[in-house]
């Protein structure tokens, strides 16, 4: 689990461990807060804490409610404005208001509701964690809420009261090619946020030594996705440039949700990639999908450029739809 993301995780850890914990969360924003809706900050009994809701601005205020939450059990909604001033102090050009729930566990968040959501994250099965901030009922459901799950928005509802946190699957990456642009952008991956994955059944590319501490998969491409399986928070990168590891792998992928595919290749290669995909029955509105070639146009030329062009267009596709 990414270190920026695992504040459930690490809060029900923590209050296993009889250190307390308390968490809080983005339940609301205006103007040009720091940190989206659904951000989370994990702060201990002892004051350690991990994760944040701003930008700096105002996690010293929200570590000291946290720990009075933990001193007398109840949960907290707070709400922060952020100044011109300090906005500028951290790389904003203007102000905006944050409204933070802080929930210690075990008195008011229950440990059984927090391990819950622990559970289908460690699963990867989407839940929302439902909390009513007037009478503070709670419940983790995994339907109910399909326009969130699909923008990944948590949020209010329109009464104004019933706090939506979406806990989608963690997103992923997966490779297929353990060439020189891998290499960059596994690590890249993994500090936004995906699981990354290479797969090259060629085993002086996919080696440990090119690789360190990450999931090397050594079987066919088309063989590793019936495997680990492709949905909606996978992204697929293709880098072989050799149509007898790519095209299985497309297949698999273009009959799959997931939301990114892109396939390194000049125009002239992608031009071929097409012809094969329509000879194999493919349409134009499937084939259409794959960004190939692969990243967005920034005149990337070294390999951690280009994987800078690959990430980009990844978020680009995940945040605004390609």
């Amino acid at each position: 689990m990414d270190i920026f993301e695992n504040a459930p995780e690490l809060a029900l850890e923590w209050h296993r461990a009889g250190r307390g914990a308390a968490l809080a969360t983005v339940v609301d924003t205006w103007g040009s807060a720091p940190r989206r809706t659904g951000a989370m900050l994990v702060v201990s009994g002892d004051g350690e804490m991990m994760g944040s809701v701003s930008g700096g601005c105002v996690e010293g205020a929200v570590v000291m409610e946290s720990q009075d939450a933990l001193a007398d059990g109840k949960p907290r909604l707070l709400e922060y404005g952020v100044s011109d001033g300090d906005a500028f102090a951290v790389g904003l050009a203007c102000g905006g208001n944050i409204r933070i729930l802080v929930e210690p566990v075990g008195a008011a968040l229950d440990e059984s509701v927090l391990e819950q959501i622990v559970v289908a994250r460690a699963a990867r099965r989407q839940v929302a964690y439902v909390v009513n901030t007037d009478d503070w009922s709670r419940a983790v459901v995994g339907e109910g809420y399909e326009s969130r799950f699909a923008m990944d928005r948590s949020g209010v509802e329109e009464d104004g009261s019933t706090f939506v946190h979406i806990h989608n699957p963690p997103l992923r990456l997966i490779v297929v090619g353990a060439v020189h642009i891998a290499q960059a952008l596994l690590p890249m991956a993994r500090i936004a946020g995906y699981d990354p994955v290479v797969i090259d059944p060629r085993g002086a590319f996919g080696s440990e030594a090119r690789f360190p501490g990450e999931t090397i998969l050594d079987d066919w491409p088309d063989e590793a996705l019936d495997s680990i399986g492709l949905d909606a928070r996978t992204a697929l990168v293709l880098l072989t440039h050799d149509p007898k590891l790519d095209d299985p792998a497309l297949h698999r992928a273009l009959n799959s949700e997931a939301f990114y595919i892109g396939a390194l290749g000049s125009k002239r290669t992608h031009a071929s990639r097409v012809a094969r995909l329509q000879e194999a029955g493919f349409d134009e509105a499937a084939i259409a999908r794959i960004e190939g070639p692969v990243g967005l146009d920034i005149g990337a030329a070294s390999p951690p450029e280009i994987a800078v062009s690959i990430l980009a267009q990844m978020v680009q596709a995940l945040r605004r739809g390609a």
